[in-house]
């Protein structure tokens, strides 16, 4: 395993910190999982769905927690006592890293903030992620994925044009903020741990969740700098390739994604108009682009005419990207995405019918591992206090104060 060895404390909670947490305990690191006494994370309880017993019966499980928690073991800590902060610095002094998603001077408060951690463990890798970072005039805001995904200018390119049915602005189906950030924040702990094993000098992370949006707008947030024009939505279109959307057949919606000139001329000679190609207004991107309005409605009527499966069939022959628009039943029973092993089994305490979704990465020398179903909450509280060197009476001790649970 790439991170065996590397010991994480997850102070996190919801999805950005836990999707990363949940990526680095997949690449084999020690994820200690800390929680709220009798609560514990956010999303335990954003159901339904929940996690279904062997007799079909809702757990306590929510399948939202489910998907972000794999890997980890759990303690639950009331950091609010002294008695639970004195224990999280004894484990930060343990730990290589430590990720937390508390608003902006939260954890100073409670004497937690890095500077104190950093000074007893130079090594320590604090990550923190928040909505709009540890700076600026927003710093002090809670920040959630919607709000930020109005925020950070997605909204306004994400959904059908406003002279449309349905049209205005439309937020995205996943969280994508937070998984992107979690995401970013995993890449920057390992750029953390790679400086820490060469200098012996941890750092810390600022992520924000504005800041990734942002980032992430990609070619067309650079479309926007270079012109400064504001591209607008566009629904299921591209800013800057054409034909490049989805296209309603005779019986269904496929999606074409011509990406060159040469896809485009093979796209016209299987819809019968190899004309298009030759045409002034058409031959090139640049031109498709300019004349979309005018090649799209020809596309529309010529896609109407013949059933998705055989535009399909056609398409993929001829090498014109394509595809159709599955549910996700006929994802996940795709015979390729069945081929690459995208579902795991992970028994559960409660069930041992619990399936994942895969890690995607694939490692030829030290492969993802699946070790640990998403623990239940404080599951490992007194395993974890007895691999930080704590006696049974000091551990029965903590848990009367209810410093942990």
């Amino acid at each position: 395993m790439s991170l065996a060895g590397v010991r994480v404390l997850d102070l996190s909670r919801v999805l950005a910190g836990p999707w990363c947490t949940q990526t680095l305990a997949d690449l084999g690191a020690d994820v200690i999982k800390v929680e709220r006494p009798g609560s514990g994370d956010d999303t335990r309880a954003w159901g339904p769905p929940y996690l279904k017993d062997s007799q079909g019966n809702d757990t306590s499980e929510a399948a939202y927690y489910l998907g972000a928690n794999r890997n980890k073991r759990s303690i639950a800590i009331d950091i609010a006592c002294s008695g639970g902060q004195d224990l999280i610095r004894r484990l930060a002094t343990q730990a290589d890293v430590l990720v937390e998603n508390f608003k902006a001077g939260d954890l100073e408060r409670f004497g937690l903030d890095a500077q104190t951690l950093q000074d007893a463990n130079p090594r320590l890798v604090v990550c923190s992620i928040t909505g709009f970072g540890q700076t600026g005039p927003y710093q002090d805001r809670a920040g959630y994925d919607y709000a930020i995904q109005g925020m950070g200018g997605l909204m306004s390119i994400t959904g059908e044009r406003d002279d449309r049915p349905g049209g205005g602005p439309q937020k995205v189906g996943v969280a994508v903020a937070d998984l992107f950030t979690g995401l970013y924040a995993t890449v920057a702990i390992l750029a953390a741990l790679r400086h820490a094993e060469a200098t012996g000098r941890g750092q810390v992370i600022d992520m924000a969740l504005l800041d990734t949006q942002v980032a992430m707008l990609a070619n067309v947030g650079s479309n926007f700098l270079c012109t400064g024009r504001a591209p607008g939505r566009i629904g299921n279109a591209h800013q800057n390739i054409v034909p490049y959307q989805v296209f309603e057949a005779s019986d269904s919606h496929l999606i074409l994604a011509v990406g060159n000139d040469l896809q485009f001329a093979k796209f016209c000679d299987i819809a019968g108009h190899a004309e298009w190609a030759l045409d002034p207004r058409f031959a090139r991107n640049s031109d498709r682009v300019r004349h979309r309005g005018e090649l799209v409605p020809l596309i529309e009527a010529a896609m109407r005419s013949r059933p998705r499966d055989l535009w399909l069939r056609a398409l993929e022959a001829a090498k014109v990207p394509c595809g159709p628009i599955n549910s996700l039943a006929e994802t996940f029973a795709d015979p390729q995405v069945q081929a690459r092993d995208t579902v795991v089994p992970l028994p559960h305490p409660l069930s041992p019918e619990l399936r994942v979704v895969a890690n995607p990465i694939k490692l030829s020398l030290t492969p993802v591992s699946y070790r640990l179903p998403p623990p239940l909450l404080g599951e490992h509280s007194r395993e974890i206090l007895l691999e930080a060197g704590y006696v049974e009476a000091e551990i029965e001790a903590l848990v009367a104060s209810g410093a942990v649970r």
